[in-house]
């Protein structure tokens, strides 16, 4: 059954800015954007370099390793040299937490 995990406040997160954490075994990218809170898997289907430690902007972040893009709010591949999609979680706002949802 999938589980709601509390992982920062949203005051602790900024604008395109990633923020890499770890819940269980999976690592998950949490990214606030114009519209909303996403979360991807935070390793790249490339290389599994962390994304979370690459570049963010207008929802496409960047693998730090090879410049490989997926799309923050669908986790497709914008861009090579990855070829298969990242993961996505659900993301809840609540009385100012972020939380995510994962199996």
């Amino acid at each position: 059954m999938a589980e709601w995990h509390r992982v920062a406040a949203l005051s602790d997160l900024s604008l395109e800015a990633p923020l890499g954490v770890r819940i269980g075994d999976l690592q998950i990218a949490v990214v606030k954007l114009e519209d909303g809170v996403y979360a991807i898997n935070d390793v790249c289907t490339h290389e599994y370099a962390l994304l979370s430690e690459g570049f963010c902007e207008e929802g496409r972040i960047e693998c730090p390793l090879h410049q490989a893009c997926f799309d923050v709010r669908t986790g497709k591949v914008l861009n090579e040299p990855a070829e298969v999609d990242v993961a996505t979680y659900p993301v809840k706002v609540e009385d100012g937490a972020v939380f995510v949802q994962v199996p």
